[in-house]
């Protein structure tokens, strides 16, 4: 009489969970989804430090060469007033040097797979655009508050109250996001990471240049000071000012700032939502 031997049964692979019959996933597990996704962000700059070197030196770099090699020039002199002009200019430039970096990680996400296995997972597209989105704000925050902290540092003087700077820092923020946007789309339209970063100088030298971040418009000949009237950076800077020194109008560069915000993300995230879902 033979012996039968069975083999012990092999745990077979959990399967992933499934999307719905309809495709679609709820408000709830799309938060979660965003959440482990901002971790893993996260996470990836804790490994990688070098990476928030653009939000920690940059605002110290630019702030130092303008106000101590240019701005004695700019301001007559009064380099002290210039660092009051200067300061909110700044916290307008900073969404828009953090948004350039951000199309360059994710063109190399792409181009390296890592997007690929996101693709595989049963999760919307927009929530890994939505959580790249929130750390860079994080990384935003960062930078704003690095460049007040020096501002404070070498003189510069808040003439209203705590309220109306923090409403400064949320207004620069809110538009760094919509800027953000572009990039990402810029990032996923591009083929290569050169591309994305010299697209994005062509984007920002203009919008720095011709805006009031650095200098006031009056001084600029007529054709650019129009340009400068249109320029949403020079809408958010003159914004950051009314509200930290109380000089000119509030509402209006305020209300034409949410207006730039609202614009560009309407147009600029369904569209990048949508070449995320094509090119992956």
């Amino acid at each position: 009489m033979s012996a039968v031997t069975t083999k012990p049964a092999t745990a077979l692979p959990a399967k992933p969970a499934a999307l719905p019959a309809d495709g679609r996933i709820g408000l709830r597990d799309n938060a979660r989804h965003i959440g482990a996704l901002v971790r893993r962000n996260a996470l990836k700059i804790k490994q990688d430090p070098e990476s928030m070197f653009d939000a920690v030196f940059m605002p110290v770099i630019l702030t130092l060469l303008f106000v101590y090699v240019f701005g004695g020039a700019v301001a007559a002199g009064d380099r002290d007033a210039y660092i009051d002009y200067f300061i909110p200019g700044m916290m307008a430039m900073g969404g828009l040097q953090i948004a350039m970096g951000v199309g360059t990680g994710l063109n190399e996400d792409v181009n390296n797979g890592v997007m690929d296995r996101f693709r595989t997972m049963p999760i919307a597209r927009s929530s890994v655009l939505i959580a790249k989105l929130i750390v860079e704000g994080g990384r935003m925050l960062v930078s704003t508050v690095i460049l007040l902290a020096l501002g404070f540092a070498i003189g510069f003087d808040v003439k209203t109250g705590p309220l109306e700077l923090l409403a400064a820092v949320a207004l620069s923020l809110l538009f760094g996001t919509s800027l953000t946007w572009v990039f990402m789309l810029l990032g996923l339209s591009l083929k290569t990471a050169q591309a994305v970063q010299g697209m994005g100088f062509l984007v920002m030298m203009p919008l720095q240049f011709g805006s009031s971040i650095f200098a006031q418009p009056t001084t600029m000949p007529g054709w650019l000071e129009s340009f400068t009237d249109y320029n949403p950076l020079s809408q958010l800077a003159d914004a950051a000012r009314a509200l930290t020194q109380g000089h000119g109008a509030v509402a209006s560069p305020v209300l034409g700032c949410l207006a730039w915000a609202v614009a560009i993300t309407a147009v600029t995230a369904p569209l990048a939502v949508r070449k995320f879902r094509d090119r992956t």
